[in-house]
């Protein structure tokens, strides 16, 4: 796989915008889910956040979407000068849908972006919106498939194609890679570069794959309640830390 590598922040930040969290703490209730949360996600970066079950990537996720309460700071920067919340695309992790329902991909994607009801003919402009929504994924192709006969690499484009409608600054996605065959691997990650370079996104995403960070991602972040390690994918792969944590050797001298 041939991943080109955003050059944006070679010298500082100058894309669409940037995310800074510094500090950051989480809690339910008395048990802390996050504490000393700090790293920065520089424009037009893919950086690929990895922890055991449990270390909070979905809590760190839902505080950045707004929806956790939370100390610390967490700030953006954008480059049209906007002090407003920039737009934040978001993919949780693949939802599970009935195999025997006969809703299309239209319908789901109609009623998700136009609130147009599933029983009711969808007119043509609303066809057409949809259509290009999902161009964007290179999904046009599903769009009269049942949802519930699609492939776990076919759900993921679909709802991609959702989270960039409309056009977010950031992309976040929780576990993208879970349920999707090799083929549909190579064809997600090529995607997700193909997409930050032609909408300058900054992309953060949760994974268990190690073995595919070196080709995709731009940094790793290395979380368990707190962040670990944070680098380049071969420095993390390879750092004590990440040996502590998962009892693997892989990067360099590892397997």
């Amino acid at each position: 796989m041939s991943v080109r590598k955003h050059e944006n922040c070679a010298s500082g930040c100058a894309g669409l915008c940037c995310l800074r969290v510094d500090g950051m703490g989480v809690s339910l209730g008395d048990t802390q889910l996050l504490h000393d949360v700090s790293f920065h996600l520089h424009c037009g970066e893919i950086v690929a956040l990895i922890g055991p079950n449990g270390a909070g990537k979905s809590s760190l996720f839902k505080a950045i979407l707004g929806q956790f309460p939370h100390t610390g700071a967490i700030n953006f920067q954008r480059s049209d000068g906007k002090k407003s919340r920039p737009i934040i695309g978001y993919v949780p992790q693949s939802p599970a849908f009935d195999r025997g329902d006969p809703v299309s991909v239209l319908d789901f994607f109609a009623a998700a972006v136009a609130d147009w009801p599933v029983f009711l003919p969808i007119p043509a402009k609303l066809r057409a919106r949809v259509r290009d929504c999902l161009a964007r994924t290179h999904a046009e192709g599903l769009m009269d498939k049942r949802v519930g006969a699609l492939s776990g690499g076919e759900v993921q484009r679909v709802l991609m194609a959702l989270a960039l409608e409309p056009l977010p600054h950031i992309l976040i996605l929780d576990e993208p890679l879970s349920g999707v065959d090799i083929d549909g691997e190579k064809q997600l990650l090529d995607m997700l570069d193909e997409i930050r370079q032609t909408y300058d996104l900054s992309i953060l995403l949760s994974t268990h794959d190690f073995a595919t960070l070196e080709q995709f991602a731009d940094k790793v972040i290395l979380l368990k309640n707190t962040v670990l390690k944070v680098g380049p994918p071969a420095e993390v792969l390879s750092s004590p830390e990440f040996q502590d944590v998962f009892h693997l050797r892989m990067g360099k001298g590892g397997r």
